[in-house]
């Protein structure tokens, strides 16, 4: 099995070489060639100097063979590369079905076009694992401390890439939505991606469907880049939780060009969740948003929190575009959770059919266990927002921060709100927030005065660059 990149060049040369020498090939074979030889070069964070086929580990891409075992032996085979190069698995056009399965160091997951990866449907397949400690419990159930697996796993990696050529992975999640409906979960639900304690992370150029919950979950990371996904997965309540891309307790993240249609919020950045997230103390900072669309009947375009104990932190959000969606960009808190959302910036918005603009929250609710600490009380403090358009709107804001514990430093500027045919009376609803407001539309509350006057004023863009920004991708090949 040769596993080294065979160069462009060598593939020209093989071609001519079998027309002028044996003349046996058409035009359409050769044309067929150079379309795979094209396509075989994609942009990644680091090249791999080894590759192999699924195919060479016993895969069957028939969408019926289970693929478990094979998807197991080549990476652990694939591992042995880490200090020589690393290495890539190619995985074909076809369906792969398989169980839950690990990524290793050094490491690239490459989808074909038309590759198909399948999530088993049967429980047995995806192992039980400690639940995270930022969170104390599962999300679904507490497990006695357990929950399952994502179905892509991945710990203490370093330089792994997941992505391809729009190949697809599909989590199969009816069988666990049904059984989350019917309250028949012991365990949490997998996510579809999750890899923790983790750094140089890209996953690219893929279709994500039917999680069964959370899809792409980096937890405990850095440096981390998101980029060209399409996601989705029904709306809610038909696949409950299926967020699109969560960060929890990651830094330096770059998530930019996707489309996620979701059941819940299309992102959300979290950090633990109440005391176990104040205990761990990892805050999710330094996170870029861009380009991206949501289509989210029932939930957020971009949702902060709930769960953010460990605290949220520099987040800057630009050029996003949100379809029938619930609302904007979403603060979700409540007494006990502790930690703190602030120095968040947002600019360059467009929304089409929404139900709030701006929607804030300090009594959202849901805590792990009865040992919430009451007197844990978030901060919520420099909330900008600028350059927002938004039509169909039922209700501009409804933001409600805690009584004694005031959301403070809000700036809301360039904003123009067309209403609903049937909007709400009351179109600002304030309570418990502090902030100023410049050239937007309908009026604000009056927690929010017009600072500027007439005066042309913007809310805070930072103008630094965040340093995954300036990573450069290389051109790889297979």
């Amino acid at each position: 099995m040769d596993r080294s990149s065979t160069p462009a060049m060598f593939q020209t040369m093989e071609v001519v070489f079998v027309i002028v020498l044996l003349g046996l090939v058409s035009v359409g074979r050769v044309d067929c060639r150079q379309a795979i030889k094209l396509n075989s070069e994609y942009p990644a964070i680091s090249c791999r100097k080894h590759s192999a086929s699924l195919t060479e580990y016993g895969g069957i891409g028939d969408g019926k063979t289970s693929n478990t075992k094979a998807f197991k032996k080549a990476i652990d085979d694939l591992s042995k590369f880490s200090t020589d190069g690393g290495a890539q698995l190619i995985i074909p056009p076809g369906k792969w079905l398989t169980g839950s399965f690990n990524l290793t160091s050094h490491f690239t997951l490459y989808l074909q076009k038309d590759a198909v990866i399948l999530a088993s449907q049967d429980a047995k397949d995806f192992p039980l694992i400690p639940v995270l400690p930022s969170y104390g419990r599962g999300r679904d159930a507490p497990g006695d401390g357990l929950r399952y697996s994502s179905f892509i796993h991945g710990t203490n990696l370093t330089d792994v890439i997941i992505t391809g050529a729009n190949g697809t992975i599909d989590g199969q999640g009816q069988i666990w939505w049904d059984k989350y409906h019917q309250d028949k979960l012991k365990y949490t639900r997998p996510t579809l991606i999750e890899i923790l304690y983790s750094k140089q992370i890209q996953i690219s150029n893929l279709t994500l469907l039917n999680s069964p919950q959370w899809v792409v979950h980096p937890v405990y990371s850095s440096n981390i880049i998101i980029q060209k996904l399409t996601i989705h997965a029904p709306y809610d309540p038909v696949s409950p939780n299926t967020d699109g891309i969560n960060p929890d307790s990651c830094s330096n993240v770059l998530i930019e060009d996707c489309y996620i249609v979701s059941g819940d919020d299309c992102i959300s950045l979290k950090s633990g969740w109440d005391q176990y997230g104040i205990k761990v103390g990892i805050p999710t900072q330094h996170v870029i948003i861009r380009r991206l669309t949501c289509i989210s009947p029932d939930s957020a375009l971009i949702a902060l929190g709930s769960e953010m104990s460990g605290g949220v932190q520099d987040i800057r959000i630009e050029d996003t575009v949100a379809i029938n969606t619930e609302s904007g960009i979403r603060i979700k808190t409540a007494i006990g959770r502790g930690g703190y959302v602030k120095d968040i910036f947002v600019r360059n918005v467009t929304m089409h059919t929404m139900k709030y603009v701006f929607w804030m929250t300090g009594m959202y609710g849901s805590h792990p266990d009865n040992n919430t600490d009451p007197k844990a009380l978030p901060v919520i403090q420099n909330i900008n927002y600028n350059d927002i358009r938004a039509e169909n709107v039922t209700m501009s804001a409804n933001l409600a921060g805690m009584k004694g514990n005031q959301f403070t430093g809000i700036c809301i500027s360039n904003v123009n709100i067309g209403l609903s045919a049937k909007p709400k009376e009351l179109q600002w609803n304030c309570t418990d927030i502090a902030g100023f407001t410049s050239g937007v539309t309908p009026k604000p509350c009056a927690l929010l005065p017009d600072k500027a006057a007439g005066k042309d004023f913007s809310c805070h863009f930072p103008t630094d660059r965040l340093p995954i920004e300036d990573v450069k991708m290389n051109t790889c090949s297979y």
